[in-house]
Formats: structure tokens, C-alpha cells, sequence
């Protein structure tokens, strides 16, 4: 079975989507679509940016779900079978396999980014990479510390990322040495997504998706939330909303998808993030980039 995969914010680089614009038609005027929705030229960002302009959030967001949508729109070949996407991905796989228009998304995936900016901005947090610990001795560090500060991002078998407030998130990267870690070090981000620190930012969003028709896809979404097939459009508007405070449970999407029976993975997006990481979850995955 043909699977499809989305990456998620971090896979942004300067020059993305251009090739895209210059040589179909169809993708130039989905990106002039894509400056009226939005109401400024991220064209102009995307491919002539600097990479501290493409990582401002009301940026970086719609840029890689611009691209990755785009992309999927314009390949001769797409009949995704199962699809899913890591954190802001799920919503560019959410359009490609029917859930949600192009408009649509676009405008979630604004109003996500500039929501969860805003709860960036309400209290200090951070997120951490901790490398080199089995899953269920990360959270068992996490539960000890005095502060909010949990398992957000199962990328791979051993490799996980934290996410809270800051001094708790320090505080658990020195316990995840003392524990065995390979390292645990801060990520350069905003602030700390898919946590509880997200809950202002997931119910700004909450009314947002509540307004939003969604379809019945074409195909099952393996979401963040549940690691698991969906296909009903309100389950997949339940497990939305739930997502930006809960962890993307990546590791656990990829061996369902596997075990359902996925044989190629493909990567519409920016960059090859998401194919290293199923490499790692299952050495014998095929994975491709689109």
C-alpha cells in the first residue's frame, strides 16, 4: 500500500516551492491564491527569503504546508492510500487526501501558527531533544519533575523531544543524562508545542476547526493524537484539536501504518526528515521523496 507522509515545521528552506511555481501552472496559481488568502506575498519569502524570515511562525507554518500541498496537487501519480503528517503536517495531509480544501487548510494552518505564537508569548517554554533513552524512561523523568514539562514529539526509538516550561525542561535535561542519555539539549523554537503550555492556543483553534467543514477523506489519516487509521471527518476534528497539546506519536503512527500495510513511504515536503525517520523505526521500510 502506497502511504504518504508530511513533514512538519523545521523542514522550511530558503528557495522552497519555487521550481514549483516556474513550471506548473497549476502550482502558480495556488501560490497567488495562497498570498490573497493570507494577505501578504510569502511567495516572495519562500523563495527569496532569508532563513530568519522563514522562521518567523506565520511564516514557517504556511510555508511548508504550502509546499507540501502544492507538491502532492501536481504529482502525476497520487493515489495515496494511507497518509499522515508529523504535528503541522497533518493538516497538508489532511488536503491531499480530501478532509479539507486547499483554502481551508491554509487558513487553519494561519491561524494555528499565529495562535500558538501568541501562546509563545503568555509564559516562557522551550522544548529539548533527548537522545539515546528508551521512551518509557523519558516519562518517567518528566512525571518526577516539579513543573509542566512532558513527552511531546516519539520521532524514533530513541529519539524524543520534551517540551514545558523552561527551568522544568532544563531540570529534565540534566536528570536524562544522569539517566543514561546520549544528550539532551534545548531546540532552537519558540516555545513548547504539543504541551500543556499550548492550551490557549488550542482553544483559539478549537473554534476555528468547529467552523471548518471537513470531508470524509478519500483515505485513512494516521493522526498524532491517536497513532491510529481514522476515516470519519468528526473523529479527525476531534483528534485536531486535541493535537496541539498532546504528543505526535510518530513512532506509534509508522509501525500501524506498517502493520496495516504500508510497503512505500513517500515524503511530500521540504526536506527528508520524516524518511530518516521511519529508516530508523523500521529498517527494512522503503520510503522515497516525492
Amino acid at each position: 500500500m502506497k502511504a504518504y507522509v508530511f513533514p512538519g515545521q523545521g523542514a522550511q528552506f530558503t528557495g522552497m516551492g519555487k521550481d514549483l511555481y516556474e513550471n506548473s501552472t497549476l502550482a502558480k496559481e495556488l501560490f497567488e491564491k495562497a498570498n490573497e488568502i493570507l494577505g501578504f506575498r510569502i511567495t516572495d519569502i519562500m523563495f527569496e527569503g532569508t532563513a530568519d524570515e522563514l522562521k518567523e511562525t506565520k511564516v514557517t507554518q504556511p510555508a511548508v504546508f504550502l509546499h507540501s500541498v502544492i507538491l502532492a496537487k501536481t504529482l502525476e501519480d497520487f493515489h495515496p492510500e494511507m497518509v499522515a503528517g508529523h504535528s503541522l503536517g497533518e493538516f497538508s495531509a489532511l488536503v491531499a487526501n480530501g478532509a479539507l480544501s486547499f483554502e481551508d487548510g491554509l487558513k487553519l494552518v494561519s491561524q494555528r501558527a499565529l495562535a500558538m505564537q501568541k501562546a509563545c508569548e503568555i509564559k516562557p517554554s522551550t522544548m529539548a531533544a533527548v537522545l539515546g533513552l528508551a521512551d518509557n524512561i523519558v516519562e518517567e523523568v518528566c512525571a518526577s519533575i516539579d513543573g509542566v514539562v512532558v513527552a511531546a514529539n516519539y520521532n524514533c526509538p530513541g529519539q524524543l523531544v520534551i517540551s514545558g516550561e523552561f527551568k522544568a525542561v532544563e531540570l529534565a535535561c540534566e536528570k536524562m543524562k544522569e539517566a543514561g542519555a546520549k544528550r539532551a539539549l534545548l531546540l532552537p523554537v519558540g516555545g513548547a508545542f504539543h504541551s500543556p503550555m499550548m492550551e490557549p492556543a488550542r482553544e483559539e483553534l478549537a473554534a476555528a476547526i468547529e467552523a471548518t467543514t471537513f470531508s470524509n477523506p478519500i483515505c485513512p489519516v494516521y493522526q498524532n493524537v491517536t497513532a491510529s487509521a481514522v476515516s470519519d471527518a468528526n473523529e479527525i476534528k476531534k483528534n485536531l484539536i486535541i493535537q496541539l497539546t498532546a504528543p505526535v506519536k510518530w513512532t506509534q503512527s509508522v509501525q500501524q501504518m506498517i502493520a496495516d500495510g504500508a510497503t512505500l513511504f513517500t515524503e511530500v515536503g521540504p526536506g527528508k526528515v520524516l524518511a530518516g525517520l521511519i529508516g530508523k523505526i523500521n529498517k527494512e521500510a522503503a520510503t522515497a521523496n516525492a
